[in-house]
């Protein structure tokens, strides 16, 4: 059986889940706590990124981008006109220039910020960086994601999906990462209705519901976090 070692509220690994949920993909899932780095984890995927997806023939798979491509690879053939990396090649070029900005550009200046310091720090222990939030760290991410969901307005004001007329790994992308944002409270939906609208399709999605059904021990997520039709 395939597994997918994952943590819960890390956006790359909700991403991965997500792609794996519309492939019909079933992986065992281990919890993987990334500030632990265990030492039989790092023997499989040295990098110690998650998510880390092992197939069943045993092939390790490490990193968000790299499962999106390898599934692509092998499971791809199969959705025909329904894929989520296309074949024309200037709309593959356009999903992959999405997936950087959502999984490398995104994640560095919103969502890694505000999982960090918002639920990461809630369970690590002190000698690992547990503790307080660095409230400038917050300050900084939600000014971030501002101008982000400006793009994503942008860009569905003039598309169907973000990278043009369907739904590809570019909208699985930032779905996830906005996801654990949008659980914390910190995304400013008013200020952009249409970016809202679009999001509000991704998360009505089947894949979507094992993601909204999570929680952060002690930490309740924003009202309307699991409401389809907020």
């Amino acid at each position: 059986m395939a597994i997918l070692h994952s943590y819960p509220f890390c956006p790359q690994s909700r991403f991965a889940r997500l792609v794996l949920a519309e492939l019909g993909v079933e992986p065992s899932v281990v919890e993987e706590k990334p500030w632990e780095r265990r030492l039989p984890f790092l023997e499989i995927n040295p990098g110690g990124n998650l998510p880390l997806f092992i197939d069943d023939d045993g092939l390790a798979v490490p990193g968000a981008l790299i499962i999106a491509e390898y599934m692509d690879d092998t499971r791809g053939d199969t959705l025909r006109d329904r894929r989520f990396l296309p074949r024309d090649i200037a709309e593959r070029v356009e999903v992959r220039r999405l997936l950087d900005w959502f999984l490398v550009k995104f994640h560095a200046e919103v969502s890694d910020y505000l999982a960090t310091e918002k639920i990461y720090k809630r369970f690590m222990p002190t000698e690992l960086g547990g503790g307080s939030p660095d409230m400038g760290a917050i300050r900084a991410a939600r000014t971030n994601v501002r101008y982000h969901l400006k793009y994503i307005g942008y860009l569905i004001a003039t598309r169907n999906w973000l990278a043009g007329d369907r739904m590809t790994y570019a909208d699985l992308a930032a779905a996830a990462h906005l996801s654990v944002v949008d659980y914390l409270g910190d995304v400013p939906w008013d200020e952009n209705e249409t970016a809202k609208h679009w999001y509000a399709r991704i998360k009505s999605r089947p894949s979507f519901r094992a993601l909204l059904a999570e929680r952060v021990p002690g930490m309740a997520p924003a009202e309307h976090y699991d409401n389809l039709d907020f």
